[in-house]
């Protein structure tokens, strides 16, 4: 299956909602959003979040969104350098195309021009996630126990991070 990867717009809003609304509710232990709460949010306030976010999306041959990833920088005075993937998911039938490593990538280059450090969290019971930011240069710096409670048990969620401003696979731990 063929598909590109774009920046989504506030014009994209509904197939957004559509596709976030489906990860939600599909695996809920990935996500710290349960999905009554996002279903719940006004429209407008997605298209604001569109505006203010890089979102990509993969979009298949036929138009529809087919995965979706956030980049958000830190705000903060002396957290400027960093920013973070939130939202990762790809719908089951796109993954294994390379659609998800492009993806991030298509993130990634966006960052770079505004951080020199990515981080994001993953599930650690999540082995195909991890398998999939380590190919895309992320390691773990650590694990927050607990971190979700999710439909009465908590998840562990592993820390991971991707230097900019280092040739790839280079840390200095």
């Amino acid at each position: 299956m063929s598909y590109s990867i774009r920046q989504l717009t506030r014009d994209d809003v509904h197939a957004y909602r559509a596709i976030r609304l489906e990860a939600l509710t599909d695996h809920p232990e990935s996500y710290g959003t349960a999905p009554d709460s996002f279903a719940a949010r006004p429209i407008e306030a997605l298209q604001t979040m569109l505006d203010r976010m890089a979102v990509f999306g993969v979009v298949t041959d036929n138009g529809a969104l087919a995965g979706i990833v956030a980049y958000a920088r830190d705000d903060g005075e002396r957290e400027t350098h960093r920013g973070w993937l939130l939202q990762v998911y790809v719908q089951p039938a796109m993954r294994g195309t390379g659609a998800s490593l492009a993806l991030l990538e298509a993130a990634v280059d966006h960052a770079r021009s505004e951080v020199i450090q990515l981080h994001l969290m993953v599930g650690s019971h999540n082995a195909p996630a991890i398998r999939l930011y380590e190919k895309a240069g992320f390691t773990t710096y650590g694990t927050d126990p607990r971190c979700l409670y999710v439909n009465g048990r908590y998840i562990d969620e592993h820390m991971m991070v991707r230097f900019l401003d280092e040739a790839p696979g280079k840390t200095d731990q």
